[in-house]
């Protein structure tokens, strides 16, 4: 198995904190990296087939724009964890979804136009699966600045 290098490292670290917003942001990251930016392309596509990157893309703030946010759990027996899954992965309102080992076995975050759609998607996903879906919603907004150094 190939494992990243030096430079698919400080790709991964560099796509975790600043993209240029400029016209092309991978040719401005592959001028820093000292590649070519179809090279720099080729990089992520790698790391990307290869499962260094599970999901690339902006972050919106959905309460920001109207939205909100929630977090759901689930407890799905294990014989039809997987067809839960399907079905709750396929709502494009699920921003991911977790296992856990632990009675609520699965762990999703709804993210939705309104502050109505978090009921209605859950509520929809009850009625699909025939499981309660459990409401965690976000009281307080925390600011960790997540990231995973490469």
């Amino acid at each position: 198995m190939i494992r990243p290098d030096k430079t698919d490292r400080a790709l991964l670290n560099l796509l975790q904190e600043d993209l240029p917003l400029t016209h092309r942001p991978f040719a401005a990251l592959a001028a820093r990296l000292e590649l070519t930016e179809p090279a720099l392309l080729d990089r992520v596509t790698w790391l990307r087939d290869e499962g260094y990157i599970t999901r690339f893309g902006p972050f919106f703030d959905a309460a920001a724009m109207g939205g909100a946010f929630c977090l759901c759990a689930m407890a799905v027996p294990a014989a039809d964890f997987d067809a839960v899954l399907t079905k709750v992965n396929a709502r494009p309102e699920v921003a991911h979804n977790y296992e856990r080992a632990h009675r609520l076995n699965m762990w999703f975050v709804l993210a939705t136009e309104t502050p109505e759609g978090i009921a209605q998607t859950a509520d929809a996903i009850e009625r699909e699966t025939g499981l309660k879906v459990l409401r965690f919603p976000k009281l307080q907004e925390f600011y960790i600045g997540f990231r995973v150094a490469a």
